[in-house]
């Protein structure tokens, strides 16, 4: 079994190795969901990356996550930032909730035609299990405004006043606190390059204004956050909605066949150890495993 092990960790690294090549970065793999308890383990994972001699000052990300919570992802963004200049993701298969909005933090997004982010509703815990919160402020509202037109019923009603209010103010902020992250992100990271106009034929060459780098984001972010537009929490966002809904920029590496094989190689071969050992968080660099 050691020897296995062994084995698993060259090959991991050798794969690893290559896509630091091609993207001439630091690589790392975050796979699993997004909470509190992996503040610490991650800020000691990347500051031994760092330390490495031959570190450099632009990381990638292979994120894999189904979600979590969006003041941890806050907390895992600032750790990367203090480290490295340009932070690049990678999303192999899928990053969802508050995985979407750590990808959202980067300068480029790598995806291919079967990669998906998701919409940002954030997670919160409610004593429990992790919930997510704008569906709580949705069936709020909806009952709200049924109660304005006379149409709400006795169980409706019941639930409306054994509603914990405490609960609803946590859900409100972690709405808020989602969105301002993300149009915060946005322009200071992933639109840093966006000098002029491309796509607009009306302006198209002149130079963008940091108005409406901010217009673009919130754009962004109201519709991630719109239940109306996804109907779903577990939506997948595939790569060409992302590009002609979102109008976000993404690096599509559908045809770059030698990056893409190795990105497969990379993560089909750690999730099917991951998955036959039934590890549900995982962290990998070229030092740790």
């Amino acid at each position: 079994m050691r020897e296995f092990d062994d084995w698993v960790r060259k090959t991991a690294k050798e794969n690893i190795l290559a896509i630091e090549d091609h993207l001439t970065a630091d690589v790392i793999f975050f796979y699993g969901p997004i909470y509190p308890s992996l503040e610490k383990k991650f800020r000691d994972f990347i500051e031994q990356l760092k330390s490495d001699n031959s570190a450099r000052n632009r990381l990638a990300v292979i994120l894999d996550s189904p979600g979590g919570s969006a003041e941890t992802v806050e907390k895992l963004v600032h750790i990367v930032r203090y480290h490295y200049d340009e932070v690049f993701f990678v999303i192999p298969d899928e990053a969802m909730s508050a995985g979407t909005i750590f990808a959202l933090s980067g300068d480029r997004i790598y995806m291919d035609y079967t990669s998906s982010l998701g919409p940002i509703d954030p997670q919160v815990y409610n004593g429990k299990e992790w919930v997510p919160a704008l569906g709580y402020l949705d069936q709020v509202e909806k009952m709200l405004s049924k109660s304005a037109k006379k149409e709400l019923t006795d169980a409706e009603l019941v639930i409306l006043q054994n509603l914990d209010l405490a609960m609803l103010s946590r859900y409100e902020q972690a709405k808020n606190l989602t969105g301002t992250l993300l149009k915060e992100w946005l322009v200071e990271y992933k639109f840093r390059d966006w000098v002029v106009h491309e796509s607009d034929t009306a302006k198209k060459g002149q130079l963008v204004t940091r108005e409406e780098k901010e217009e673009r984001a919130e754009n962004i972010a109201n519709l991630l956050s719109d239940n109306k537009l996804w109907h779903s929490h577990g939506r997948k966002i595939g790569l060409r909605t992302l590009q002609d809904v979102l109008q976000l920029k993404i690096e599509d590496f559908s045809n770059d066949e030698p990056f893409r094989k190795k990105v497969r190689t990379y993560t089909e071969f750690i999730t099917d150890y991951l998955t036959r050992h039934g590890i549900q968080s995982f962290l990998h660099n070229r030092v740790f495993f």
